[in-house]
């Protein structure tokens, strides 16, 4: 994968990681605008390839009465005028082969969801939309399974591909990163550490999951010292109040400093 062929993509000779990050899902168009606006002007200011995340839906959900979105085409217009506005790229997740040629009219990057990955047809499907692809690795999978995840799509013709590992189920209720994934799927395609989702608790008797936010440096700085192309970290200023996933977020209001130390470990990593 080059990060070039990533429309609007700056900072790309900045030997920084680049970061996909932004909220869970897409509320509504003022709150989406409000975190691409902060996380624009952090990144500009520390020279970070950024591309800004929001799932249009939420397939995935512990109980019926979860929060799914605001509307398909709704969302996928407000990523589009987030697009627009502050002159970056955009990610979305999808989940059915119906969602790939909708949503790729509005993001530049279609991520399959974990739970997803081996779901061929879906794969193949968002590969052949020619759009930069991102896997999450199976919560279930091993690093070295998901060369055949990538392989789907490079037998496309597609050959901007990334992975990301979001880690690995541990128990019923918890996650683990596994660090030697990371150089393992970096044999196959550039990877990304899905900071937030890997310090996730799912399966609570409430149906809500739930996270360990106190967790997210600890977890972000071991995957830049293990030389982690990209990072992934959702994020909202209110997180309490968030309507999908708010128990593992990052508060906006510590991404900065987050980032900063980041930044200056990867300088260090870069030189060993």
């Amino acid at each position: 994968m080059k990060l070039e062929n990533i429309p609007q993509l700056k900072h790309i000779n900045a030997n920084n990681f680049f970061l996909l990050a932004g909220p869970c899902a897409i509320e509504g168009e003022d709150m989406a605008l409000r975190i691409a606006e902060k996380v624009v002007s952090i990144t500009d200011k520390l020279e970070i390839p950024y591309v800004f995340k929001g799932s249009f839906k939420k397939a995935n959900r512990s109980r019926i009465d979860s929060f799914t979105g605001i509307g398909d085409e709704k969302a996928l217009k407000i990523l589009r005028k987030v697009s627009e506005t502050f002159k970056v790229p955009t990610v979305t997740d999808i989940h059915e082969v119906s969602d790939a040629n909708i949503a790729a009219e509005y993001v530049d990057v279609l991520q399959i969801p974990a739970f997803l990955v081996r779901q061929t047809d879906l794969v193949v499907a968002a590969a052949k939309t020619g759009k930069t692809i991102n896997l999450k690795k199976g919560q279930f999978m091993s690093p070295e399974s998901m060369k055949h995840a990538a392989t789907k799509v490079t037998e496309c013709d597609n050959e901007q591909v990334m992975l990301t590992d979001r880690g690995t189920m541990f128990g019923y209720q918890d996650m683990i990163v596994d660090f030697r994934g990371i150089p393992t799927m970096r044999e196959f395609a550039p990877t990304v550490l899905d900071v937030t989702h890997s310090l996730q608790q799912p399966n609570q008797s409430s149906g809500v999951t739930g996270g360990r936010p106190d967790m997210i440096e600890t977890i972000a700085r071991a995957g830049v010292v293990n030389k982690v192309d990209g990072l992934f970290i959702e994020t909202h200023f209110d997180p309490a109040n968030a309507k999908s996933d708010g128990a593992n977020m990052l508060d906006l209001k510590h991404l900065e400093k987050l980032l900063s130390n980041l930044v200056a470990i990867r300088k260090v990593a870069n030189q060993l």
